[in-house]
């Protein structure tokens, strides 16, 4: 048992006397002064380009990546702007001062410059409201323009 005792005191005077020779030169070496800075030259940032995403239209362009067999993204490609009977508007009615005028088409109401879709019997139409004048209204869809007139409004 005494051994045992003995060999544990000698590992471990040994162990700490390669701890002290370690420790013992970096705490008593010489204080310095910190090292100047590094002069810095400009960073120009690094351009980063913007991420573009094209809807294909057709299979060739590409697919949907969570849904390859999907037709959709062909199908929404071919609707952006659709193009319907503009016959089938009709001017449902007149409100707004003289000098701001808006007209109700198919139950939406438009004034000069807004846009935006009407349901028809054909499907929906995205038209956009060129002009107001007193006797008429003037829509353009997909490059057709069409008038309204005010069949019996006042």
């Amino acid at each position: 048992m005494n051994r045992h005792i003995n060999f544990c005191k000698s590992a471990m005077a040994a162990w700490l006397s390669v701890a002290l020779v370690a420790v013992l030169p970096a705490a008593a070496a010489p204080v310095t002064a910190p090292a100047a800075a590094p002069i810095a030259h400009p960073v120009t940032p690094e351009v980063v380009p913007l991420s573009v995403f094209v809807l294909p239209v057709n299979p060739k362009e590409g697919c949907d990546p969570f849904f390859p067999a999907s037709t959709r993204p062909y199908e929404s490609a071919a609707s952006k702007n659709p193009v319907g009977d503009l016959t089938s508007l009709v001017l449902r009615g007149l409100s707004g001062s003289p000098d701001h005028r808006l007209v109700i088409i198919n139950n939406h109401t438009f004034g000069v410059g807004d846009e935006g879709d009407v349901i028809t019997p054909h499907g929906r139409i995205h038209i956009h409201c060129i002009e107001i004048t007193p006797k008429s209204v003037v829509v353009e869809s997909g490059g057709q323009r069409h008038e309204l007139s005010y069949m019996g409004i006042p």
